[in-house]
């Protein structure tokens, strides 16, 4: 469905963000890393995040997360629960 630009009915990786998992995400603030958008392509729904501690992660979304947070963006993102925060938009993502 989230493929067709309709609302995404999955809560797979990369697909929407459950209510339970964002939850749990910002109970456990310790676990956010922060990082800058290296790259982001809205076509493709790629982000390539690299942290503060210079680690690179390759994501994917499928909800608009590219669009979002375009190259430069400062993002937070939470790798144990796989939730990216882009300023107060938060996003369901998969290692790509």
């Amino acid at each position: 469905m989230c493929a067709t630009g309709g609302a995404c009915s999955s809560y797979a990786p990369g697909h929407a963000l459950h209510l339970i998992q964002a939850r749990i995400a910002s109970a456990t603030p310790a676990e956010w890393v922060d990082g800058i958008v290296e790259a982001a392509d809205p076509l493709a729904g790629t982000l390539v995040v690299r942290s503060l501690d210079g680690d690179v992660l390759e994501l994917w979304n499928g909800s608009g997360a590219a669009l979002e947070a375009p190259a430069g963006t400062p993002v937070a993102v939470h790798r144990r629960y796989s939730v990216l925060a882009a300023g107060r938009a938060r996003f369901n993502v998969a290692a790509a």
